[in-house]
């Protein structure tokens, strides 16, 4: 759940000369097209100037058989593509549509002479963007390569914020951190059991933030718990957890549990019938009704070929089954199996007043406010919120299971310890150089474990190293941005290098 200036990107993490792409929060793929077009079908392109950029948009407009519009976007200068549209509505001469995933609208106007979209997009403020039609479709520029600073002796956890306050001194100053962008970062860092919290920018060491696709690990853990528990099994079908006639046995292999946990379902990224109501907090009026509807439409046969493939919805159909099987809300289950074993007193998906004041306003990637994000039925895929302090004791538990001392006499808190290590086995691929665990990703280079996220307002990184003993949290009150992918992905890549002795990716423009 997966950043730029306020423009559609996608999220990745880079790994020296490789870029594994974690696609979140899109929209499912474009119909086949209609046979007989209507006037805007066609591809489109435009140029978005702003902030002192100027960004190539690509539109691709179709119509399916019955002559509804679909749409899907690319911002080809930060190779982000397929962003999905939803609400397409075209009255000649007139085309609207939003992208949810960067909560982002366009309405114009077709010329007479079908060759031009007039019109303005609207992400944050108003903009003029005006189409022309092309002949064909064009490719993403290239993701230019990371740059590297000098690598320094490993780096303690005790002197690492004096570090980078050094290497942050350009951001703070004139970056992605200085003053008139609003943007705040929160870090927690712990290695050998020294453990430390620190902020920079707008941020306090107690802000609370969205974590995004974060929250995946946590409902990885929630069916980890509940594995160990013995009230589910990896193998079972997720079909059998839904509230009984929410979808037909298919005829062979069925999605499992362990399935949607790795990301080898073959359920796509989001279903098709997300439609939000409102484009700035497009996850709030998918509700259990709408996630069972597309289940009971699209089914749950798990196609032979199935690989990885990233998907909000598999995750997101994960939580709800779990909690539906529970007989409690996600929520409520999550504090049940987790937050309370860990004594996590600021990790929720619902703020309280006091927990409210303490919520850091996040911004889109052009560093305007954004709207929080409030998920229903797919809570399980992104919803949660916490501080740097809280998902450090977090990624304490990861490294060391064995030291987990539960909090608040949880019950859950006696398999906490063989849960979390059944959570790390590694299950299956996930690219190149990568495998999956339950959620986690895996890098085989460097034996860490690492997950990101992103939202409308927020972005973030996770990971720990077993073998170092070290983890660390990079939570950031602004959306993912540029070609070069999220902020805080590069910080959190960082961090693991610079405690790890290596060379580091810059954080330096």
């Amino acid at each position: 759940m997966r950043s730029n200036p306020s423009y559609p990107v996608l999220r990745g993490i880079a790994r020296g000369c490789a870029f594994l792409l974690v696609l979140t929060w899109m929209t499912s793929a474009l119909p086949a097209a209609e046979a007989q077009p209507s006037p805007v079908d066609g591809i489109w392109l435009g140029t978005l100037a702003a902030g002192g950029q100027t960004l190539r948009v690509q539109l691709i407009v179709k119509s399916d058989a019955g002559g509804k519009e679909s749409c899907a976007l690319d911002s080809l200068d930060q190779g982000a593509m397929g962003l999905g549209c939803a609400n397409v509505v075209f009255t000649t001469p007139d085309l609207s549509f939003d992208v949810p995933v960067v909560k982002g609208h366009w309405e114009g106007k077709l010329s007479a002479d079908d060759k031009v979209l007039d019109g303005t997009w609207t992400q944050g403020g108003p903009l003029p963007l005006r189409f022309t039609r092309q002949p064909a479709a064009l490719a993403a520029a290239p993701i230019p390569p990371a740059s590297y600073d000098p690598a320094l002796p490993p780096v303690s956890a005790a002197d690492l914020q004096a570090v980078l306050a050094k290497d942050l001194a350009e951001a703070l100053q004139s970056g992605e951190l200085s003053p008139r962008t609003g943007a705040g970062v929160s870090i927690g860092v712990v290695e050998h059991g020294v453990r430390r919290v620190f902020s920079f920018g707008m941020a306090k060491t107690d802000s609370i933030f969205e974590v995004g696709s974060i929250s995946k690990t946590f409902t990885g853990l929630i069916l980890a718990q509940m594995v160990q528990q013995g009230k589910v099994h990896f193998d079972d079908p997720v079909r059998t957890l839904l509230p009984p006639g929410t979808v037909e046995k298919p005829a062979g292999a069925e999605i499992t549990l362990l399935d949607l946990a790795t990301q080898h379902s073959g359920l796509p990224r989001m279903p098709d019938n997300f439609h939000p109501a409102d484009p700035a907090n497009p996850y709030a009026d998918y509700a259990a009704a709408n996630l069972y509807a597309f289940i009971a439409k699209h089914g749950v046969a798990k196609p032979a070929d199935a690989g990885f493939l990233y998907s909000n919805l598999g995750f997101g159909l994960l939580g709800q089954a779990l909690a539906a099987h529970a007989g409690i809300t996600y929520p409520a289950l999550l504090k049940e199996e987790v937050m309370d074993p860990l004594d996590l007193k600021d990790t929720v998906v619902q703020l309280s007043g006091e927990e409210q004041s303490r919520f850091i306003e996040g911004h889109t990637a052009n560093h305007q406010p954004a709207h929080a994000w409030d998920l229903d039925a797919l809570a399980g895929a992104g919803a949660i919120r916490s501080t740097a302090a809280d998902m450090l004791t977090y990624l304490e538990a990861q490294l060391h299971p064995e030291s987990i001392q539960p909090g608040g006499g949880s019950a859950a808190g006696a398999t906490l310890a063989a849960a979390i290590r059944n959570q790390h086995e590694l299950r299956a691929d996930a690219g190149p150089g990568m495998k999956i665990a339950l959620a986690w990703l895996y890098d085989k280079d460097t034996g860490t474990y690492w997950h990101n996220g992103g939202t409308g307002g927020f972005s973030s990184y996770a990971f720990f190293n077993p073998q170092g003993d070290y983890a660390a949290v990079v939570l950031l009150n602004t959306t993912v941005g540029g070609p070069g992918g999220s902020f805080a992905d590069r910080v959190g890549q960082h961090i693991s290098e610079r405690l790890a002795g290596k060379p580091v990716i810059a954080l330096a423009k």
